[in-house]
């Protein structure tokens, strides 16, 4: 099979534990760009965070692209154009944070390239220092995000939050919902996901599914491995989907995405 193109989660798949990409990985994912290979991006981190990365991979120069927000935008990176922009209403943020604070977990939004909540959590920081944006901590939510936004997350210690999680899906249906982290609850519209845009991605390119290779490591790319005719987990993916994938290769830190390029692109 000549594959077509390569989908990338980020965190903990391409990105090793020290949120870098290996020169291996580089070395590699330039080769298959070199081939003719599209190389997509496709994460959860909003795109602000996504794109020095994607210059650092020369996705500009080859027409590559990125899928952020789990879905809810795509990205040309030749000239960065947003070719899809799904959003979540005013309206249902504020319902999503009358559920958090009735559930006793944190809510973050994005909002003109910051990161928007009222409260203060270990987690919260994390995703500031994961993708660089600036946190603002506002006095109330609901006044603060006065538009929508394209993707929010609730936040707390990961047990509790899968007990959140349940409660979510069952009290609001409206919503895609998964996680990427066990302490990042994701909330994206109804019928966003990553497959969902690499399927709007792979049409206007003229690629079928079988031409694509998807590689990740978590809940929220389930969606992708699946759809993908190659679907590869790096080793450290989460355990319970474990055997969800077609392909199993060396984990993040051990140049995973590097092994599926020689493996299944330049061999």
């Amino acid at each position: 099979m000549k594959y077509k193109m390569l989908v990338l989660d980020m965190d903990d798949t391409l990105l090793n534990d020290d949120h870098q990409i290996s020169q291996k990985n580089k070395e590699m994912i330039l080769k298959a760009q070199e081939k003719g290979v599209y190389i997509v991006l496709a994460s959860g981190r909003p795109t602000p965070a996504m794109t020095h990365y994607a210059k650092d991979l020369s996705l500009h120069t080859f027409g590559s692209y990125i899928v952020a927000y789990n879905g809810g935008e795509i990205v040309d990176m030749t000239n960065e154009e947003v070719l899809f922009e799904q959003s979540i209403s005013t309206e249902h943020l504020h319902e999503l944070y009358d559920f958090s604070v009735a559930h006793n977990v944190h809510i973050l939004a994005y909002l003109d390239g910051a990161i928007i909540t009222e409260s203060e959590s270990k987690y919260i920081d994390l995703e500031a220092y994961l993708t660089g944006m600036p946190l603002r901590k506002v006095e109330s939510f609901k006044e603060a995000i006065n538009k929508p936004s394209i993707k929010c997350i609730m936040l707390e210690e990961p047990e509790y939050l899968a007990t959140v999680s349940d409660k979510l899906k069952a009290h609001i249906n409206h919503k895609s919902i998964t996680t990427s982290k066990p302490f990042f609850l994701e909330v994206m519209q109804k019928g966003i996901d990553k497959a969902a845009s690499l399927a709007r991605l792979a049409e206007r390119l003229n690629i079928h599914p079988t031409e694509i290779i998807a590689v990740g490591n978590a809940n929220n790319d389930l969606t992708m491995i699946e759809y993908a005719g190659l679907g590869v987990w790096v080793d450290n993916v989460t355990p319970e989907i474990r055997h969800k994938a077609d392909v199993i290769v060396a984990s993040n830190n051990n140049d995973g995405v590097a092994e599926v390029i020689e493996r299944y692109i330049l061999n």
